[in-house]
């Protein structure tokens, strides 16, 4: 057990709960996660308070004498967590509102990545439809339009023609989207750096390449990530150096100034083109849900001494570096076209399992939700071998109307 840690609480309910629960709970502590979910709650102790009822988590923590609160909820985020159980004397790893706004928002990270002259694809911001279509008119296609929140699975589409894009964007207006946000698309390959950090210094946890269209070949609807591997081996030292230097150090500066320091882990969302240089999409403000379990099985450090270390403020004088084995991850989410269908063959898989929000029925079966159902993440020693084995175990999983795509990581060789 992490020495003074002996009570920690965990915010949220997806798939990036369930992997970092896994991790905390291997520790030894006393674990509770507020929502949680069914599945969660095999692991840990759940607790039925809303991700934002945020007032209601500081009288849990405080009542129940938690050590250190872990927030990968962006909800909890948006409602200002960070700053209430900071004011409150509550040890908390979570960046607060303010501070994480350009993470939380696709609009104001495009405004932030402009003002700090970090290279983004060409962009515009619209609150009328009506301008979105003019703009879309002589807008070079392929255009990306995002909701500024991610909302919803269905929040984002690549639309190659003006007749598809003023169409999603009607639709997007009509459910009463305040703003959209429309992008160049960039073709290349997708990446993440994700760091740690106290506000003021940042260290590299892992880079992460990421799959983020339904179908193989980059084709069908986009999503937020339907797979990943790390560590990303096209994405050179140099490459990785510039963007901790040129990007996470002038983020963080320019919050410093605002008073605002920005609390936890940060997500980097690249694009790396052809050329060799690179454009900056979006920011996360904790890890995705389709690559948490990658990242966490490399991890060597403690996360809770990590975490800890951020919280109390002596992250710069504790680590240097944040120790990762030499293993390599590779993960894909089953989706499931239908839910409530039985999914058979989880006690088959060698891989670790992440669920999504699923649940189990009166015979203690899983059953699945409508959309991504659970991630299976293999670790070995190379790509190629996690890849080999994580394939052989995805087979061994049914319930009707199964998706995945089948090409993740299929280029590697010897890595």
């Amino acid at each position: 057990m992490t020495d003074g840690i002996k009570k920690v609480l965990i915010v949220g309910a997806s798939a990036k709960e369930y992997a970092l629960a896994k991790k905390i709970k291997s520790y030894g502590c006393e674990l509770f996660v507020a929502p949680g979910n069914s599945v969660i709650a095999e692991i840990a102790d759940c607790v039925d308070i809303r991700e934002d009822n945020v007032d209601e988590l500081l009288t849990f923590a405080v009542q129940n004498s938690i050590d250190l609160t872990i927030v990968p909820s962006e909800i909890a985020i948006k409602n200002n967590i960070a700053e209430l159980f900071q004011a409150n004397e509550q040890l908390i790893f979570a960046p607060s509102a303010k501070s994480a706004e350009f993470a939380l928002s696709r609009a104001a990270a495009k405004k932030f990545l402009y003002k700090l002259r970090i290279p983004t694809p060409r962009f515009a911001i619209f609150d009328k439809p009506q301008m979105a279509a003019d703009y879309l008119k002589t807008a070079v296609m392929p255009q990306v339009i995002r909701t500024d929140e991610n909302t919803s699975g269905k929040d984002r589409l690549v639309c190659t023609t003006f007749i598809n894009a003023k169409t999603f964007v009607d639709d997007l207006f009509a459910r009463n989207e305040k703003k959209v946000v429309l992008e160049d698309y960039v073709y290349g390959h997708e990446f993440t750096l994700y760091v740690v950090t106290d506000g003021y210094n940042a260290l590299p946890l892992a880079v992460v390449a990421n799959y983020k269209f339904m179908e193989n070949g980059e084709g069908g609807i986009l999503t937020d990530g339907i797979g990943a591997f790390t560590p990303d081996y096209k994405v050179s030292k140099e490459v990785e150096c510039s963007v901790m230097s040129d990007v996470v150090d002038s983020v963080l500066a320019s919050l410093q100034k605002k008073d605002i320091p920005y609390l936890g882990i940060l997500g980097i969302n690249c694009v790396l083109k052809d050329d060799g240089s690179y454009v900056v999409l979006d920011f996360k403000p904790f890890l995705s849900d389709h690559d948490s379990e990658a990242v966490l099985n490399l991890v060597d450090e403690n996360l809770l001494n990590l975490f800890h270390a951020c919280a109390i403020g002596s992250f710069a004088d504790d680590y240097s570096m944040i120790n990762v084995s030499d293993n390599a991850s590779v993960s894909c989410v089953l989706s499931s076209r239908t839910a409530g269908k039985i999914i058979k063959g989880l006690d088959l898989v060698d891989c670790d399992i992440t669920h999504f929000p699923v649940k189990r029925n009166k015979y203690l079966e899983y059953e699945t939700i409508a959309g991504k159902t659970i991630v299976l993440t293999k670790t070995a020693k190379t790509l190629s071998r996690a890849r080999k084995y994580l394939y052989e175990d995805i087979e061994q999983i049914e319930f009707d109307g199964k998706k995945y795509r089948t090409d993740i990581c299929m280029q590697v060789e010897n890595f």
